[in-house]
This record gives C-alpha cells, sequence and structure tokens, in this order.
C-alpha cells in the first residue's frame, strides 16, 4: 500500500469521522486519524469565540481569522512530519475555502502520496444528522454540504446521504490496493 494520507473533505454532519473509523478498522495497516474538530478543540478558549480565531454565527456560518489560520498551519505541518517520519494517516476536514483549503494542505503534503476523497451527502441528510448530534448549530451542515467542495479535485468521491460509513469505509480502502 503506497497510499500515507487519506484526506477526508465534507461538510459538517457528512461522516467523515465515522468513515475515518471505518477505515482504521478494515484497512490492514494501521493509519492514525486526525479530524479538524480535534485542532479545534485544542485551541485555546480565547480563540474559540474571537475573530482571530474561529466564529461560528447563529445561522451556523464559520469564519476564521489570522492566528487560526497561522495554527492550522501549524497543525497541517506537523501531520506532513509525522507522514515524513514513517506514520499512515487519515485527515478529517471541512474545506471552508474549497479549493483554497486544498492547497493549503497539499503545499504541507508536498511529495507524500495521498488520496483525496471528497465526502458529499445531501443537505437535507446532513441537517437531520446536525440535529440529532445536538452539538453543532443548526444551518452548519447546510450551508457546508456544497461549498466545502467547489472547486477541490478528487481521486475518489462518496455519498453518505443513503449509505453508511462502514460501507464508505470499505470502498475508499478498495481504491487503495495497489
Amino acid at each position: 500500500m503506497k497510499t500515507q494520507v487519506i484526506v477526508l473533505n465534507g461538510g459538517s454532519s457528512s461522516g467523515k469521522t465515522g468513515i475515518s473509523k471505518g477505515l482504521q478498522a478494515v484497512l490492514p495497516v494501521p493509519f492514525l486519524a486526525f479530524g479538524i474538530d480535534s485542532f479545534i478543540d485544542s485551541l485555546p478558549a480565547s480563540l474559540q469565540a474571537s475573530g482571530a480565531g474561529i466564529e461560528v454565527a447563529a445561522d451556523g456560518g464559520v469564519a476564521v481569522g489570522e492566528e487560526f489560520r497561522r495554527l492550522e498551519a501549524a497543525w497541517m505541518a506537523g501531520v506532513a512530519a509525522m507522514v515524513r517520519a514513517g506514520a499512515r494517516v487519515i485527515v478529517d476536514d471541512v474545506f471552508l475555502g474549497g479549493a483554497a483549503s486544498q492547497r493549503r494542505w497539499r503545499q504541507a503534503l508536498d511529495g507524500l502520496a495521498v488520496l483525496w476523497v471528497g465526502v458529499r451527502c445531501d443537505p437535507e441528510a446532513a441537517t437531520r444528522r446536525e440535529f440529532l448530534r445536538g452539538d453543532r448549530i443548526t444551518g452548519m451542515a447546510a450551508s457546508q454540504a456544497r461549498v466545502v467542495h467547489q472547486g477541490v479535485v478528487y481521486d475518489l468521491e462518496v455519498d453518505t446521504t443513503r449509505t453508511e460509513s462502514l460501507p464508505c469505509a470499505r470502498t475508499i480502502a478498495a481504491s487503495l490496493v495497489d
């Protein structure tokens, strides 16, 4: 298996984390999993609701500031360093900037074998999941469902609207067979 990094991109509540866990269960070699939610959770409280960090509006819109971008770049470089040191990694992210977000990851992962996976989910289905989760602001899933894919180039896409995470993970794993 040549792939060193699997990047999952999709909107909030699209099923990326479930797919990531499914991949860890079905892949024949270990992959570490790192998600944007964990990165955000690692930020100090002063950056979790500020213009310099990340702000989530009442309608679910998300804005990030300069300090967030600086720390995000360091996080991306750290993930890439782990891969260069021999770890395989699954990245679970939300490309709020579409193609610009992918460019930042491409730069960090330059020279590594990356599988780019789009995780699509119908906005209505993602909204239902968002409601059931109870840990997201209503509107986030619908606002992100399509915008995160704008201009992004994928090697593979899966759709979780009617397909559970584990079958999607198996589809991704099957594409890695060399």
